[in-house]
């Protein structure tokens, strides 16, 4: 006779939707019955039975009492910590795999430096596969890869990212097929799209704008939750506002765009000369931006002015964007986040001459991680919609 076991969920059931639906409202921190019925909406007679499944599953657990007068009420939390989410990100210098459970806390994480661009597609893939082996403790409930370029996310495609010189790479159905796990699995977005979650998730702002620094410019604009991604996908591309209109001409056949003066090449040009090691690409992106930091704190006149005009040049373009989305935070990401004692002001001066200046400007408290964590908080979206993906109970 078969055991009772943890009986399997039909995804568009109504049932899931109740899983689902307490599952989301614990990602906000632990819970009591009576408090998971008025946030659901569900009758309080109908929590327990779905927090028995949810517990067989693997996907909660106790967590203690809720003080306070009269009878205690129990309070339950998020578990998952035997169904992994997995975050990866390839940068042009690096590749970074993290593992953490539902709640986010980080279980494992490791990082190896690589030149993206020289290794190629399928070399890039095996190394990041690799890594992502390494951290793994079991078969994961989910998959996010973080990419710098531009990404058709319904088709799971990098469709191109000039840093890596890819085009059209399936690049979930390549880490599907290393990894084992079904191609749905994995999910695979913009890096600045990506930050911009982590920081929704981290409670910076409902309506937030994250404009991603580095080896190119990006943007990604969340709205209550979700990331706007446009007809295309493409949505939250700044790099080509117009910003200087006799300033260089940029590889997308324009002059003046943000890109030519905001990306790290760009600023690290302006702060050094040639064949300071400054420009030294061993340092990696981490590297020349820690190392740029320390000469503006020394007074280094020539890094300063460098990173001012990068600060008048991005609140140039983000008075665009501020016109138009009507954000209310912008968040420094990337390596404008590292610089971000010395951007924030005159950006906040760009902004404050336009009429609807008003947005926050803040740097980013993740710093260069927010895209991994934003992919952390992705991949573990497939089992928060479904809880059917969750760990089951062998049957007797």
């Amino acid at each position: 006779m078969a055991g009772t076991g943890t009986r399997r969920a039909d995804p568009a059931s109504p049932r899931t939707a109740n899983l689902a639906a307490v599952l989301r409202a614990l990602r906000a921190g632990p819970l009591s019955r009576t408090q998971l019925a008025a946030r659901c909406g569900l009758a309080k007679s109908a929590v327990p039975g779905l927090l028995t499944e949810l517990a067989e599953r693997g996907l909660v657990r106790p967590a203690g009492v809720l003080p306070g007068n009269g009878r205690p009420s129990r309070l339950v939390e998020l578990d998952g910590e035997g169904v992994p989410a997995l975050a990866l990100s390839i940068e042009a210098d690096r590749l970074s795999a993290v593992v953490t459970d539902l709640s986010g806390r980080v279980l494992a994480e490791h990082a190896e430096t690589v030149d993206v661009a020289a290794a190629g597609l399928q070399r890039s893939m095996d190394e990041l596969a690799h890594l992502a082996r390494r951290v793994l403790p079991g078969p994961p409930a989910g998959v996010a890869v973080s990419v710098p370029g531009l990404v058709d996310s319904a088709a799971a495609v990098l469709r191109f990212a000039p840093a890596l010189r890819w085009r059209d790479a399936e690049i979930a159905g390549l880490m599907a097929a290393r990894l084992d796990v079904p191609v749905d699995a994995v999910a695979v977005d913009n890096e600045a799209n990506l930050g911009a979650l982590a920081e929704a998730a981290a409670g910076t702002g409902s309506e937030l704008f994250y404009l991603s620094g580095g080896t190119a410019v990006g943007g990604g604009f969340v709205s209550g939750g979700t990331i706007l991604r446009g007809a295309r996908g493409f949505a939250g591309e700044v790099g080509h506002i117009a910003v200087d209109p006799s300033g260089e001409r940029c590889a997308c056949g324009r002059t003046g765009c943000l890109e030519t003066k905001a990306n790290l090449a760009a600023v690290l040009r302006a702060a050094a000369a040639p064949g300071d090691p400054l420009h030294d690409p061993a340092l990696g992106v981490e590297g020349r931006v820690s190392q740029l930091k320390d000469r503006v704190r020394r007074g280094d006149q020539r890094a300063a002015t460098a990173v001012h005009e990068l600060g008048v040049a991005l609140g140039v373009a983000l008075s665009t964007v501020v016109d138009v989305l009507d954000p209310d935070v912008v968040v420094l990401g990337g390596s404008f986040a590292e610089l971000g004692d010395w951007l924030v002001e005159p950006i906040r001066v760009e902004l404050a001459a336009r009429p609807l200046g008003h947005a926050r400007v803040v740097p980013s408290a993740l710093g260069l991680r927010a895209p991994l964590r934003g992919a952390a908080h992705l991949a573990a979206e497939r089992l928060f919609a479904n809880p059917a993906l969750g760990r089951e109970e062998a049957s007797g």
